[in-house]
């Protein structure tokens, strides 16, 4: 065998994981696989069960509960909205959004969070969606502006702060502000609610996916709830008017009915 035949063949077993030609030592194998098996089966020492560390505070979805339980109207329930620490919003935003419309509305609307133009005027739906949605309803006889409880339109948010930059609520956001939302129609007392959009479906059914939802009642707090696409995305979607057009229809006709619960 020449020098490249044996170089190749070293080659080979280099590859094959050989790293040492010759030890200084002999090894016995049969005790190295007595060992290997001898530590396989003896048992392992027990672990330290992990540390949780407590978190300090109080529950803020609990406070929250006991903050809205205690207003006695409207006014009481904002206040105890806008004394609310527990939300990181609140710290971001220009002010709390409350509520537009009539007060003992048949109709309440439920939207997300306050946008931009929403922060700036503390009402709700103020900006380019607001006015879709005031002409959308205007088509139906009903409007935020009216004196008249029948024809009223009374609007909130499940965030009264805006999310920055419009991003989605979160879920914990969501959990500790629902207790306010609740009260807030308990004290409104709508025959109608109206989910709009997928965050605000969310937040009153428990389940999203508007495109499945929207159309077809449901209940929430023992109201009848319809989920509708949410101006803004009727605004970037003109082709899904149509079917916003049929549910306002069927709230006119809900609401001539006499909105049963």
């Amino acid at each position: 065998m020449g020098f490249w035949e044996m170089k190749a063949a070293l080659d080979w077993q280099v590859a094959m994981g050989l790293d040492e030609a010759i030890a200084d030592a002999p090894l016995d194998r049969f005790a190295e696989s007595e060992a290997a098996e001898k530590a396989a089966t003896a048992p392992k020492p027990a672990e330290a069960a992990p540390v949780v560390a407590e978190v300090a505070g109080p529950d803020p979805v609990a406070v929250a509960m006991a903050a809205a339980e205690a207003a006695s109207d409207l006014e009481g329930l904002r206040a105890a909205m806008d004394a609310f620490e527990f939300c990181d919003l609140k710290r971001g935003a220009r002010q709390l959004v409350f509520s537009d419309g009539i007060e003992g509305a048949r109709v309440m609307i439920v939207g997300e969070a306050p946008g931009r133009d929403e922060d700036r005027e503390g009402r709700p739906f103020v900006g380019r969606a607001g006015q879709l949605l005031d002409l959308m309803f205007s088509h139906i006889g009903l409007s935020r502006t009216s004196v008249d409880k029948e024809h009223a339109l009374y609007i909130t948010n499940v965030l009264p702060w805006r999310p920055p930059q419009n991003r989605d609520p979160k879920p914990d956001e969501v959990a500790m502000m629902l207790p306010f939302l609740t009260r807030h129609i308990e004290l409104s007392d709508p025959d109608v609610l109206i989910a709009m959009g997928n965050h605000a479906t969310g937040a009153l059914l428990g389940r999203t996916g508007i495109t499945r939802l929207r159309g077809t009642w449901a209940e929430a707090m023992g109201r009848p709830v319809l989920p509708m696409f949410h101006p803004a995305y009727l605004l970037r979607n003109p082709a899904a008017k149509r079917e916003a057009w049929a549910d306002l229809l069927a709230v006119k006709a809900r609401l001539k009915a006499g909105a049963t619960r």
